[in-house]
């Protein structure tokens, strides 16, 4: 079996090239894990004021669409789900400790969901499996501690969870990075 890696990588690509940004990803996603904890009310907040710019800026695009777009069979649908997520994204804006409820679940949801991709891929990669497979399994816990809190915890908890799931996500990165550094294929991924 011959090493690829002096002879510029697998297919063509050099191994190791491109560690920097991955690098810079785990820095920043730990930064942001530290910053959630020591603030999580400030990230509750802002992290609700932001879904709902985003719900406010996809409600009107949706209306404008139905609005202005010929031959849709999905007018109606479109001008309801452009209503709904403007009047959701105006909530969440305005009231941000009416919103940081839905926000909880919605991150619940989203952890959730990131735990079982993690655990799925994390016992089919050969390297760094030990790392995302205890992500996921500490991502489904956390969406199970939301829902068993909510909604007295709600203005502060999903500045926490964000704040764990960075810092870990982080953590996870910077040794992929390093591995990546060193020649290993990036984030593990079998051939």
């Amino acid at each position: 079996m011959t090493d690829v890696r002096g002879a510029g990588g697998i297919a063509g690509v050099e191994m190791g090239r491109g560690w920097g940004w991955i690098m810079a990803y785990g820095i920043v996603s730990v930064l942001l894990g530290i910053a959630a904890f020591v603030w999580p009310f400030a990230a509750t907040f802002a992290a609700t004021v932001v879904i709902g710019a985003f719900f406010f800026v996809a409600g009107g695009f949706a209306v404008a669409a139905a609005l202005f777009g010929h031959g849709s069979a999905h007018r109606g649908y479109s001008i309801l789900f452009g209503i709904v997520s403007l009047i959701v994204g105006l909530i969440m804006m305005l009231e941000p400790a009416t919103g940081a409820l839905s926000l909880t679940l919605m991150v619940a949801i989203w952890l959730s969901v990131r735990g079982v991709l993690e655990l799925v891929y994390g016992f089919r990669l050969r390297r760094q499996r030990g790392m995302l497979i205890a992500l996921g399994i500490i991502n489904i816990l956390l969406a199970l501690f939301i829902l068993a809190t909510v909604p007295f915890s709600a203005l502060t908890l999903p500045g926490y969870i964000l704040g764990i799931s960075f810092l870990f996500g982080g953590v996870t990165s910077i040794t992929n990075a390093a591995d990546h550094r060193k020649g290993a294929s990036a984030f593990g991924v079998p051939a």
